[in-house]
């Protein structure tokens, strides 16, 4: 009788639980179409002439060349119909050919996209441990010394530049003091190791090659550390506000009043109700971390994909620039599609609405 009545609970959740995430699911697939849409129109709209990108001055000017060209790649036809070439090549796994590399785009996205995914995973580590440490010490000494000075802290985090900081962490630390690497993954002396994930720190430790290992992280340590600055800050005043927001909870005094305090208020109620909001900014923080480091990567001279998209745009490689662009939406819709299957598991509320 007892396990009869238990599946008769559970049942019921699972169903709602399921519905909830197909529902965010149908929602994402349907975005990711609308960003291929967003995509193809805006790259038919920047200005300059492919057809000259592609061909060279020389090439493109002779009419039977461009004709040929342009028979080949279907640019005689109308846009709606071009969209559905493209959509179907996508389906396809083909992202087209850079112009700039001659290689297919997908392939030059997966020797980019692990570079970047590494560092703002580094980052995002970092910021984490730091900006919910710092903005929960803030939030429980509200008003004191220690509250003041870490809201100075992450106000200095939030102002600086990031550029600005890559440069001056470049020139202290590798020119002057020479104490980390300037540029690259690696040091010229060694080869990557053998490829299983992309990550050179994960790689190497799969293939037990140490000092590759310490090299790839050495060199992790600046751009990490100059994109950890403003997402510390961004994250020690979310959580500082959030966190007050719970203190003031019922739940919280009632807590406090049953003699609970330390690590197990914090743990076990205050950062708990406090989770979602923190869920959120952490999603963006991160989706921007893995879309937005096209100034640090190019400053360290890392080979990510921020770098191949600041080198396609300048070439005006339409291909490469339509890659990145449908890389940074799925990016950003897988990102919100997990934060919103977190939600449903943090607080069943979420699920019913």
């Amino acid at each position: 009788m007892g396990k009869t009545t238990r599946a008769t609970r559970t049942s019921p959740a699972r169903s709602v639980l399921a519905g909830y995430v197909l529902r965010r699911l149908g929602m994402s697939v349907l975005l990711l179409f609308g960003v291929t849409l967003v995509t193809f129109t805006l790259a038919n709209l920047v200005p300059g002439n492919p057809i000259v990108a592609a061909l060279g001055e020389g090439a493109a000017s002779n009419p039977a060349t461009v004709a040929a060209y342009i028979a080949k790649h279907g640019l005689d036809q109308p846009l709606p119909m071009q969209y559905l070439t493209y959509l179907g090549n996508l389906f396809q796994g083909n992202m087209g050919v850079s112009l700039r590399t001659s290689q297919p785009v997908a392939t030059d996205l997966q020797k980019a996209i692990p570079a970047t995914v590494e560092v703002a995973i580094g980052a995002i580590i970092v910021s984490l441990a730091l900006g919910v440490t710092l903005g929960s010490i803030a939030a429980y000494r509200r008003g004191r010394i220690s509250d003041q000075l870490v809201r100075v802290l992450s106000l200095i985090g939030l102002s600086i530049p990031t550029f600005w900081m890559a440069l001056v962490s470049f020139n202290f630390f590798f020119l002057q003091l020479r104490i980390a690497p300037g540029s690259g993954r690696l040091s010229p002396i060694l080869s990557p190791p053998p490829t299983v994930t992309g990550l050179y720190t994960v790689d190497a430790l799969l293939a037990g090659q140490w000092v590759t290992f310490m090299d790839a992280l050495a060199h992790l340590m600046l751009p990490v550390f100059v994109l950890s600055l403003f997402t510390i800050g961004l994250l020690t005043r979310f959580v500082r506000t959030s966190v007050l927001e719970v203190l003031d909870a019922d739940y919280v005094r009632a807590g406090r009043a049953k003699g609970l305090g330390g690590p197990r208020m914090l743990f076990g109620y205050v950062l708990r109700g406090a989770s979602l909001p923190i869920l959120t900014i952490v999603g963006l923080a991160f989706g921007s971390l893995l879309s937005g480091t096209v100034l640090v990567e190019a400053v360290f001279a890392w080979p990510g994909l921020g770098s191949y998209a600041y080198n396609s745009a300048t070439s005006l490689d339409l291909p490469g620039v339509m890659g990145v662009g449908l890389v940074v939406g799925f990016i950003y819709l897988s990102i919100n599609f997990a934060v919103d299957l977190l939600y449903g598991v943090l607080d069943p509320r979420v699920r019913l609405a």
